[in-house]
């Protein structure tokens, strides 16, 4: 899964850095560099950002590993968690910032976001229903 999304999410980007634009009334798809994380939070840390999350994604997986029941419990979404956010970590390396390209602009102005950010809003709601679901069943 992880492979899958991570393939799927930089195919996407590609298409970006090689010049495909689209403005529409709803969304436009535009290139942006986010330095930072959601929302450019954090854009201050510069190039030490990346290095902060290699660390902290290397953290979990430790963290993972040791408590395999939440590994195999959760492998579905935690692939997909992991190709999306292998993907943003890769463009951070590449590119110097996550590929973003989806930029909603009816009605209000969201941030722009790509499949990846997408991806791990999915796989993290599907983690905390499925959490839910084990508790409500036991």
């Amino acid at each position: 899964m992880a492979v899958g999304i991570f393939l799927i999410d930089q195919g996407l980007k590609s298409l970006f850095l090689s010049g495909y634009r689209y403005d529409g009334e709803y969304i436009s798809l535009i290139l942006v560099f986010n330095k930072g994380v959601a929302f450019s939070m954090l854009a201050f840390l510069q190039e030490n950002l990346k290095y902060i999350q290699v660390f902290i994604f290397a953290l979990i997986t430790l963290y993972l590993l040791y408590e395999k029941q939440i590994f195999v419990k959760y492998s579905l979404p935690l692939g997909i968690l992991y190709g999306a956010g292998i993907g943003n970590l890769h463009d951070r390396f590449i590119h110097g910032g996550v590929v973003d390209y989806i930029f909603w602009h009816k009605w209000f102005n969201f941030a722009v976001f790509n499949f990846a950010d997408v991806m791990i809003d999915f796989a993290i709601i599907w983690i905390l229903y499925m959490s839910y679901r084990r508790k409500a069943n036991a």
